[in-house]
């Protein structure tokens, strides 16, 4: 979850920064769900190097993620619309709090990388069982005998 706020809150901080905003916010809460299902939860490097793994779940939470967040994004931005509350960040005209690049991104971030965190967890404990399960069994040894002690001379 805090992965998906730094990640998202970072992406919309350059978006404000470069000035993408109005049409620009789909596509900004879009590339921000893009990157938290790549980098949040098992990472698209931990994919690449696991040889139980495949990189394609890597790709599917990123496509999803794009999806969900420009979901997010549209429910919030039609539900309270122009009349959602507002506030003035870094000196500039007030605007509804959806509308600010780096608010926003941040709590999208944040919502879809603690689903993908939750996701990836509940998978991690259903491996580990799965792994126990096929370990093969130590095989056991017999129990060796104490030797016989000599017999003492009276």
């Amino acid at each position: 979850m805090a992965k998906g706020l730094v990640i998202g809150g970072a992406l919309g901080y350059g978006a404000y920064a470069a000035g993408l905003d109005g049409g620009w916010n789909w596509l900004t809460y879009g590339v921000v769900g893009l990157f938290v299902g790549l980098l949040v939860g098992k990472p698209l490097w931990s994919l690449i190097m696991d040889k139980n793994a495949t990189t394609v779940v890597g790709a599917l939470k990123a496509v999803f993620g794009f999806g969900v967040c420009v979901g997010l994004y549209a429910i919030v931005a039609k539900a309270w619309g122009p009349s959602g509350p507002s506030f003035a960040l870094f000196g500039a005209e007030p605007q509804p709090f959806w509308g600010w690049q780096p608010v926003m991104g941040g709590l999208v971030g944040a919502v879809y990388g603690g689903f993908v965190e939750l996701d990836d967890s509940l998978d991690d404990n259903a491996a580990k069982k799965k792994q126990v399960a096929a370990a093969p069994a130590k095989k056991q040894l017999p129990a060796r005998r104490p030797a016989a002690k000599p017999a003492a001379d009276d």
